[in-house]
C-alpha cells in the first residue's frame, strides 16, 4: 500500500456525514435511496461522499436498476486495520 491509497483511505474517516454514512451501513446493504432518507442531505451530497468511500475502498456500490446499493468492503476495512496496526508497531 503506497502513501496515495493510505491517504485515500483515511480521507474517508475525515467528514461527519462519511462517518455517519458508515454507521449506517454497519447493519448491511443500503440503497442509495434508504441513505438519502436517513441522512436527510441531497443527491449530489450523497453521491459526493460515496464517491469518497467508494474511492477508498471501504464502501463497495453495486447497481440495481436506476438505485446503487451500498456495502462496506470487508477487503478496505481490513487494509485501514492493517496500515493502523503497522503505525503501532513502529
Amino acid at each position: 500500500m503506497n502513501e496515495k491509497e493510505i491517504a485515500t483511505i483515511f480521507k474517508a474517516f475525515c467528514d461527519e456525514n462519511r462517518i455517519r454514512i458508515l454507521l449506517l451501513l454497519l447493519d448491511g446493504e443500503k440503497c442509495a435511496c434508504r441513505l438519502l432518507e436517513e441522512m436527510n442531505i441531497t443527491q449530489p451530497t450523497l453521491s459526493h461522499h460515496m464517491k469518497i468511500l467508494c474511492d477508498s475502498g471501504i464502501v463497495v456500490g453495486r447497481k440495481d436498476g436506476k438505485w446503487i446499493h451500498y456495502s462496506l468492503s470487508d477487503e478496505g476495512i481490513e487494509k485501514a486495520q492493517k496500515f493502523i496496526e503497522f503505525l503501532r508497531r513502529k
